[in-house]
């Protein structure tokens, strides 16, 4: 389902340094998956599309969509300051997300993230966690170590930092050596070092992943052409080795991209 409506804000708390959680009144919640996005229009006549923002949780019970986002721009920095009772206009729901059925049976599932690649991490433990049991392996600058507590309801989780403020001193693909975790499946989201990253360990380990390049998204709507990426196989419009992340993803295989 993909709309264009108007959604009430609920609550918008700074969570950490630059990050917000905001709750976004709004029937879209029912029809969310883990890794899928909305776009988030602003007041701002220069900035006519959307901004893309991943969305952490889909409250259905609240009929909320729970979004976490870094402030990066005038568009975020105006979302910021948006208050309780307030109105924004969204469309949703966009994006290709993670499929679920990937897990299937699946003896070790990790989930890895970092930076503001954490938030769509907890809406798909949550999924996962029905069937199956979750880890999360999650890499933070220092101690600001924001939405552990909402993962850990649903995953163990481990934690590498750079600066060894909190848990592993390092990045979230050497923490998996340090814990001694075995993935028989990854599904990640984060900054492109660390996906490639993951992606060279899945190819050397022969594991399947699943990565979000979410990171690279501009639009979000497939207008502006700012996420194309390099795909192993040609895309049978334009018989090119190009996707967009925004609507052909965000989420991929990790073989299928060249990144």
């Amino acid at each position: 389902m993909k709309q264009k409506c108007k959604a009430k804000v609920k609550d918008n708390i700074k969570i950490a340094d630059g990050i917000y959680d905001i709750r976004l009144e709004t029937d879209l919640a029912a029809y969310a998956n883990p890794g899928q996005f909305v776009g988030v229009y602003t007041s701002d006549a220069s900035a006519l599309l959307p901004r893309p923002i991943s969305i952490c949780e889909a409250e259905v019970d609240r009929n909320c969509l729970r979004l976490v986002y870094r402030v990066v721009g005038k568009g975020t920095d105006w979302l910021s300051k948006k208050e309780s009772g307030e109105e924004v206009d969204i469309l949703g729901i966009l994006g290709n997300g993670y499929d679920l059925s990937t897990a299937d049976e699946k003896k070790e599932i990790i989930l890895m993230a970092g930076g503001i690649g954490v938030p769509p991490m907890v809406e798909l433990a949550k999924k996962l966690s029905v069937d199956h049991k979750v880890s999360a392996v999650i890499g933070y600058r220092n101690s600001e170590t924001f939405l552990l507590d909402d993962l850990k309801k649903y995953a163990d989780v481990y934690i590498a930092t750079d600066d060894g403020s909190v848990g592993f001193k390092g990045n979230a693909v050497d923490a998996l050596g340090e814990y001694k975790l075995n993935p028989d499946i990854i599904y990640a989201c984060g900054p492109m070092p660390m996906l490639r990253a993951i992606k060279r360990y899945a190819e050397e380990h022969d594991i399947e992943a699943y990565i979000s390049l979410e990171e690279r998204m501009a639009c979000g709507v497939g207008a502006c052409l700012g996420c194309v990426c390099k795909t192993v196989h040609k895309d049978h419009h334009s018989h090119v080795n190009n996707a967009r992340i925004c609507t052909d993803g965000p989420v991929f295989e990790a073989g299928e991209v060249d990144i």
